[in-house]
């Protein structure tokens, strides 16, 4: 059996996930060796059902299955759809291949049942485990079978938070990942992941009205929702121009057509000038791809103010 990249999605994320689909065979050079396979939420009825709830971090909230990131619980499907056997990597469709991925697809586990890149101090936590990005021995994790995992889901058997952070898991069956392999909204020399992990900012939906859930926090909850109601642009204009020449790339090889773009800009999937910047970035070079002979030039060193040539805009 290959190994295996998953990608969770749903109907908001699936252009975002198919051109991340496309980055990991694109980087690769051996793109046979693996497979890619998007996982849509819409596939998997439990997460699509109104009239549930969760607990989450102790607090029952309801499941609300038109919200952005209704595809997270996969995160934990991979094992039983590989048959609790092989090597897994699970993504967010925000996820996208600078580097080989094969060089983590054939690393040595050390034994380990997971591979996931620690984060200390995100969301509170001094223990924190980015579970969006995870490298999987599936046969090491039978107790990851997924529809019993969703029944205690949504029976507060186990918290939302918990399950996410992989509170549960034995510590030592975690092994560490580098940063480059879930690079949170850094697009260096190093990465090899790139991870748009700031929904606020995700470069295919400036401008767009916001479609995700946000947290009551406090009596300025009201001002938040005012100052978050739109997508705002990418404070690094490299990571635009990344997720662009990629679908320019995936448009002129007929894997998406411009009539599908044009569907998904009328539903608010992705930014209304998408068309226009697919034209601004056709031929952009990627980042292992550019010369590094003239540091003045690098792309690494440049600034991320955007030249005028390459401004953003809804």
């Amino acid at each position: 059996m290959k190994p295996t990249v998953f990608i969770q999605a749903n109907a908001r994320q699936r252009i975002g996930a198919k051109i991340s689909a496309y980055s990991y065979k694109r980087n690769s050079r051996s793109p046979d060796s693996f497979d890619v396979k998007i996982m849509m939420a819409e596939d998997f009825p439990r997460l699509t059902h109104s009239g549930q709830s969760i607990l989450r971090a102790g607090h029952i909230r309801d499941w609300d299955p038109g919200d952005l990131q209704t595809f997270t619980p996969l995160r934990f499907a991979p094992p039983t759809l590989m048959g609790f056997e092989g090597r897994a990597l699970v993504t967010d469709p925000d996820c996208f291949a600078v580097g080989d991925v094969v060089e983590l697809l054939e690393r040595d586990l050390e034994g380990k049942a997971v591979w996931a890149k620690p984060q200390p101090g995100h969301n509170g936590n001094p223990h924190y485990i980015a579970s969006s990005v995870m490298l999987l021995d599936c046969a090491k994790l039978r107790h990851w079978d997924f529809d019993p995992l969703l029944d205690r889901l949504f029976a507060h058997d186990i918290d939302y938070v918990d399950l996410i952070e992989l509170k549960s898991e034995d510590r030592s069956s975690i092994g560490l990942l580098e940063t480059e392999w879930n690079s949170f909204d850094t697009l260096s020399r190093s990465t090899k992941i790139l991870h748009t992990t700031n929904r606020r900012t995700q470069p295919w939906k400036t401008g767009l009205p916001v479609d995700y859930t946000l947290r009551k926090r406090g009596w300025w909850d009201g001002l938040r929702r005012i100052w978050h109601s739109r997508y705002q642009p990418h404070p690094d204009y490299k990571q635009e121009a990344l997720v662009y020449a990629l679908l320019g790339e995936m448009l002129d090889r007929g894997i998406v057509t411009e009539d599908e773009l044009v569907r998904e800009m009328g539903d608010n999937h992705i930014r209304r000038d998408s068309l226009e910047l697919i034209e601004r970035y056709r031929g952009w070079r990627q980042p292992a791809e550019r010369s590094v002979g003239r540091p003045s030039q690098s792309w690494y060193n440049s600034p991320n103010t955007a030249p005028t040539a390459v401004l953003t805009g809804f």
